[in-house]
């Protein structure tokens, strides 16, 4: 392991070049890197440039009433390249992305590689700590944003965050032209040099995923773990340029980065994107794009079927459904399939290790919804001891380069050969096919994303009502689990779960970390070791 400097400029990725900060397993990166090139010579706005020369005129993102085409993304790319460089961003310098779903935010992260800058994708709901943290975690020295994030100007968010006005770069989403450096509207400048572009070996992007110490860690990603999702998508999928993919998926998160950007990208294929997701609307999207291809994590496909239980939407166009996050509900998957006629597919794995097995459109239905598919062969997987399933670990070229500048979140994410570890007990059976058993880190998976139950329990043991909490999860049959905080009270003391959230509102906190279910314990069970006893708490309120 080697340990670099967490927050000084990040040295970039050429082939060859060294692990980046945050005690990354040496020999992880050096393989990783040594893979460059191998599933393709492209980068992604190399990409576009050739589909803007080749096919200007066909639709690349299209949604929120935008239909932009490859040679108008193109050239939005290459103009808000122009906009960073004028907002004084250096090469290899992070630059925070808080900005709405939809074509635009496309253009944006185009724009950094062009650039030749890491963006760090902050998600568009996320709360003021979070959005903080972020930005001090990863020096990020430009801000781009919307005018607005949650219902207020982001001139005072950029303020509170410490970026003078000439450092936020203000886009309209609905009006992308419309660039300002803060307040002031900026015009325009040239073309930003090729030479500054970033290549497929460097840092690309980070972004972030549910951390353990109660905020997010961030995920290093290069371009080409990007090219080689692209190849085992197509294979699964038997994708190709006359597809139209409808992602709703958060595009700064994994999946979002490869099932939104870099597939479309790279088959040259339709994408259609949405603000913020709504099912019905979704399902809607489905009939009037004739999207073949629909990536969505289980909680917001089971929303979808939900929000048409008539069936009043013609979903017919679909093919396959890429989604994940969490076990796939057995008799939804199989109403899915069987109501849109879609093969339902998925990639096992997280941000961190990308796909560890996958399910095709060859496989059976059985294969399908009761497994995880069959283990990927260039991943490497494997399997630790024990008698109810082994903790996976891989090391292969889907894998991300690790967590930027938290050598403890490194420490644990790697083991002493440079094995990736996930934090699930799986087994893999006779056919090769793997399937999830167990976890073994403390998280709750509401609707495809991790959220750790110590940054629950930090947040909501600041109330002064609270004496002790404990967060686990309960069975919900639409987002999988929900978060339910069990709390002891201080003697005398009340409380609510409306006047909690409200407490975590006023300090910040992002709501995806907000407890949903309040259980009020007279005494907190504990073990004979004087931890909770969360096995008990589960049991009582599954």
């Amino acid at each position: 392991m080697v340990d670099f400097p967490g927050l000084l400029p990040p040295r970039l990725f050429p082939a060859g070049a060294g692990p980046i900060p945050g005690s990354i397993h040496e020999a992880h990166v050096a393989e990783r890197l040594a893979e460059v090139g191998r599933f393709g010579s492209e980068t992604l706005a190399e990409r576009v440039r050739r589909h803007a020369v080749e096919r200007p005129d066909a639709f690349a993102f299209v949604g929120d009433g935008q239909r932009l085409t490859w040679s108008d993304v193109d050239e939005l790319a290459d103009r808000l390249a122009a906009g960073l460089v004028a907002a004084g961003a250096e090469r290899g310098d992070r630059i925070a992305i808080l900005f709405p779903d939809g074509p635009v935010v496309h253009a944006l992260y185009l724009a950094t590689e062009r650039a030749g800058v890491v963006a760090v994708g902050v998600p568009a709901r996320a709360g003021d700590q979070e959005v903080q943290h972020l930005v001090g975690l990863t020096g990020s020295t430009v801000l781009v944003t919307a005018p607005e994030h949650a219902g207020r100007d982001t001139a005072t968010l950029a303020v509170q965050l410490g970026f003078p006005a000439g450092r936020h770069l203000v886009v309209d989403p609905d009006r992308p032209g419309a660039v300002r450096l803060g307040a002031v509207p900026w015009e325009g400048g040239p073309r930003v040099s090729a030479d500054r572009a970033l290549g497929l070996g460097d840092l690309f992007v980070l972004n972030s995923t549910s951390g353990t110490t109660g905020m997010p860690k961030c995920v290093a990603h290069h371009q080409n773990r990007l090219l080689y999702y692209y190849t085992q998508a197509t294979l699964a999928g038997d994708l190709t340029e006359d597809d139209v993919i409808l992602s709703v998926v958060p595009t700064p998160y994994g999946f979002g980065l490869w099932s939104a950007h870099a597939t479309p990208i790279l088959l040259g294929a339709t994408a259609v994107r949405m603000r913020r997701f709504d099912a019905a609307a979704a399902m809607r999207l489905i009939a009037a794009e004739r999207a073949t291809v629909l990536a969505a994590v289980t909680t917001q496909f089971v929303m979808m079927l939900n929000a048409d239980p008539g069936v009043t939407v013609d979903a017919r166009s679909l093919r396959c459904m890429f989604t994940g996050g969490e076990a796939i509900p057995y008799r939804r998957g199989l109403e899915f399939e069987e109501r849109t006629g879609a093969a339902l597919l998925q990639f096992y794995g997280s941000n961190e290790t990308g796909m560890l097995s996958c399910t095709t459109v060859r496989d059976d239905q059985e294969t399908r919804l009761t497994s995880a598919g069959r283990v990927v062969p260039d991943m490497r997987v494997r399997l630790s001891e024990g008698v109810d399933g082994g903790r996976s670990s891989c090391r292969g070229p889907a894998a991300s380069l690790g967590y930027y500048a938290d050598p403890r979140a490194n420490a644990e994410l790697f083991d002493a050969d440079g094995w990736m570890l996930t934090g699930d007990r799986c087994t893999i059976d006779a056919q090769d096919r793997l399937r999830v058993v167990g976890r073994v880190s403390d998280f709750i998976i509401r609707g495809g994303k991790n959220i750790s139950a110590l940054a629950v329990e930090e947040r909501v043991g600041e109330h002064p009502a609270v004496e002790m909490v404990a967060a686990i999860g309960v069975p919900d049959e639409v987002f999988g689990e929900r978060v339910c905080a069990v709390i002891e009270l201080r003697p005398g003391a009340e409380l609510s779960l409306p006047d909690l959230c409200a407490f975590l509102a006023h300090r910040g906190v992002s709501k995806e970390t907000w407890p949903e279910r309040l259980e009020i314990v007279d005494e907190m069970p504990c073990s004979a070791g004087g931890k909770i006893a969360k096995a008990e708490l589960r049991r009582r309120w599954a």
